[in-house]
């Protein structure tokens, strides 16, 4: 039997009721998603919790604003806390959005007047910074309430899941105490409370700008635009591998630099930068520099003493099942501002609810195990498309142009983590239709999953000219294709993708 059947629109992968991706078979269904097509969307039964409110939230809501006559005409989003609940109503304002905090028992929410503008708004700053309730907690709130009968059984750690956790944890970063290791609700507010925290000490000393290194997740890429002080603020320096440019940057304005902000390697070109060198020069400029590596894992890279914090999804690879999201942020004990950074991030975080970090502990202690399969599976697939005559470029972390770079901070050569990302010769439409392999968003679980990534991270730039230029002096292709290995047999994974490229 195949390790991969076909999977039809919309399927959880993987096929349980908090999956984190769902599948998109061909680019008409990425079109459509990404257009919110009714017929699309209507096969869909959830997606990546940050993009796709879960059928259970809906649920609650559907039920609130049916039975509650305070809500009839308004619109009701469910957060992750009440104070996420008064960011948001602060961030839509009291016009036109009549912005009010929504309360029920412990639920925590924002309602204002239905408006698309107001609700685009609202689920946008919802996305960046992860603010949405967790599916979990929606669940148990739907079964207090007698819309469920009981909640999803499923395999939970039974003892101190925090404990669990920071302890596998501390076997990939040592130089670490409890302390040091905060824990979010997904990785994006990891970045997130990891950036205000940092931002905001570093404001108080005159400090205000932000570099950005190369093309940068696209909520990563938000929080960087949007929470800066002044558009001035933020600076992307586009090639990641330029640390000549760098330092000239810092030469002149090391000043007023607060902080640099890298990822190792880059997604989606898995660019490694210089983070060694990064650290002596952000140390030595009293800069911050704040690294994520979700790409590869904080299991694959010795990078936390080169860095004021780590910032990394536990999404990827130590929720390897692909059913939760949580998140990282790796305070460096022996840094400049540690006690600070760590007092004003813990205050920012949204914490990972209780049944979710259960859920986590029960699958972190297989990650190295996970990983291992994962690397070899990479490497050969690695291999096989860098020869292949209908692809064009093949990126990874060993990629050429800057594999020394990752090797220095690599913890064996083989760690690499998953994630290959390449481009075709001829057109990418027909590969991707063909193809047999899992396909949707997210990455680094046990299952394989390609998707078109700009297509799905980037839908505004890869459908306008001005987008695609945007892309090209970015050197990003707009059909690029990301692919993360997961644990099935390696010669199953290429035998998809021989079959698709014919």
């Amino acid at each position: 039997m195949s390790a991969f059947p076909p999977l039809p629109l919309g399927q959880r992968i993987p096929a349980l009721p908090h999956a984190v991706s769902c599948s998109l078979p061909r680019m008409e269904d990425v079109r459509g998603y990404e257009e919110k097509k009714p017929e699309t969307m209507r096969h869909l039964t959830s997606g990546y919790p940050r993009f796709v409110v879960h059928p259970f939230t809906r649920q609650l809501i559907a039920h609130f604003t049916a039975t509650l006559p305070a809500l009839k005409g308004r619109t009701l989003w469910l957060t992750s806390s009440a104070r996420l609940a008064g960011r948001l109503a602060s961030h839509l304002g009291a016009a036109p959005a009549d912005a009010q905090i929504f309360s029920h028992g412990s639920l925590n929410g924002v309602t204002h007047v239905e408006s698309p503008e107001v609700g685009a708004r609202a689920k946008t700053f919802l996305q960046n910074i992860g603010g949405f309730l967790p599916s979990r907690e929606a669940e148990d709130h739907l079964v207090r309430l007698g819309l469920l009968d009981a909640s999803h059984a499923e395999r939970s750690f039974p003892g101190d899941a925090a404990a669990e956790v920071r302890g596998v944890l501390h076997r990939a970063l040592p130089e670490t105490s409890d302390a040091d290791l905060l824990l979010a609700n997904c990785g994006m507010n990891a970045i997130y409370a990891a950036f205000r925290a940092s931002a905001d000490l570093q404001a108080a000393r005159g400090r205000t700008v932000w570099l950005q290194l190369g093309w940068l997740y696209l909520d990563t890429i938000a929080i960087l635009k949007k929470f800066t002080t002044t558009p001035a603020d933020y600076v992307y320096v586009r090639d990641a591998l330029d640390l000549e440019g760098i330092e000239r940057i810092f030469t002149k304005h090391g000043g007023q630099i607060a902080g640099v902000f890298a990822e190792l390697p880059t997604n989606p070109l898995m660019q490694t930068p210089d983070v060694v060198a990064l650290s002596s020069l952000c140390r030595r400029h009293g800069a911050h520099l704040i690294v994520d590596p979700s790409v590869a894992s904080v299991f694959n890279v010795d990078v936390l003493r080169h860095c004021d914090a780590v910032v990394s999804s536990l999404t990827k690879y130590t929720a390897s099942e692909g059913d939760l999201t949580a998140g990282l942020i790796a305070i460096n004990p022996a840094g400049r501002d540690a006690t600070e950074l760590r007092r004003r991030a813990t205050a920012e975080l949204e914490p990972v609810y209780p049944r979710d970090l259960a859920r986590l502990a029960a699958q972190i202690g297989e990650t190295e195990s996970v990983l291992a399969t994962i690397h070899a599976n990479t490497a050969a697939v690695a291999a096989f498309l860098g020869q292949h005559p209908k692809v064009r470029d093949v990126y990874w972390a060993l990629h050429p142009a800057s594999r020394d770079n990752y090797l220095r901070l690599a913890r064996s050569p083989e760690a690499t983590g998953g994630m290959i990302t390449f481009t075709l010769r001829g057109p990418m439409e027909p590969f991707y239709d063909r193809l047999r392999l899992p396909k949707g968003p997210s990455f680094g679980m046990k299952t394989t999953l390609i998707c078109p990534f700009m297509y799905l991270a980037h839908y505004d730039l890869v459908t306008t000219p001005a987008g695609i230029a945007e892309l090209a002096a970015s050197k990003l292709d707009p059909d690029l294709l990301r692919l993360c290995c997961g644990a099935e047999p390696g010669a199953e994974i290429i035998a998809a993708l021989a079959e698709a490229l014919g």
